[in-house]
């Protein structure tokens, strides 16, 4: 008989069943390292995003921290201004004060130098002018010296130093050592005074005769 030549041998079958999953497979890796390579794409542009937002928030905070640092110099620096004016204060504060009193030491000088020279009536006079100059000078800073004798005893701005039996009610002030001084109506230094208390009664000194007899 003469061969078919139509017929197709089993071995030929066999390969050509491996051949087609071979090339499927060939297809699915192609198709497995585009799904790949797209996969780190995206991841690549997604470190790279976050990248860029550390840089940012790196550049941020090194701005913060030198604003912070600024900051801190600057307020140093203030303290230390501060401090130093303080000091300068405490030191030179009472300038203009001190500036104001020393004419009142001038003429308290020049009264001293002149007094072996006058009599004393005119000694007396100019020691006055000098008070009288350096109650002004202290009324023109705000400080004002008042009396208390002939008034009543005030805790308050009165300073108590002893107490004297007078015809006076009592507690009036009868005598004063020392003046008190105001501030802008701020007690300074109470007026140092001495208080009138009632007298003490005589005691009876009647003899008496114990028997009754002369």
């Amino acid at each position: 008989m003469v061969p078919d030549d139509t017929q197709v041998p089993p071995d030929a079958a066999v390969d050509e069943q491996r051949a087609v999953p071979e090339a499927g497979a060939d297809s699915g890796a192609s198709g497995g390292a585009e799904g790949l390579q797209k996969k780190v794409a995206v991841m690549e542009a997604q470190l790279e995003e976050s990248f860029k937002r550390a840089r940012e928030t790196g550049e941020r905070l090194k701005e913060t921290h030198d604003r912070l640092l600024r900051t801190a110099a600057e307020f140093d620096n203030f303290k230390k201004r501060a401090v130093k004016e303080k000091e300068d204060v405490q030191r030179f504060g009472i300038e203009r004060l001190l500036k104001d009193f020393l004419p009142v030491m001038d003429n308290l000088e020049r009264a001293l130098e002149h007094a072996e020279q006058h009599d004393l009536a005119q000694v007396i006079e100019g020691v006055r002018l000098v008070q009288k100059l350096f109650e002004t000078t202290l009324a023109k800073h705000g400080v004002v010296g008042f009396s208390a004798l002939g008034k009543s005893f005030d805790p308050g701005v009165h300073e108590a130093l002893m107490q004297q039996e007078s015809d006076e009610p009592a507690g009036t002030v009868v005598s004063e050592m020392a003046k008190g001084y105001k501030l802008n109506d701020r007690l300074v230094r109470p007026a140092a005074v001495v208080v009138a208390k009632p007298r003490t009664p005589a005691a009876a000194n009647t003899p008496t005769n114990p028997e009754g007899g002369g």
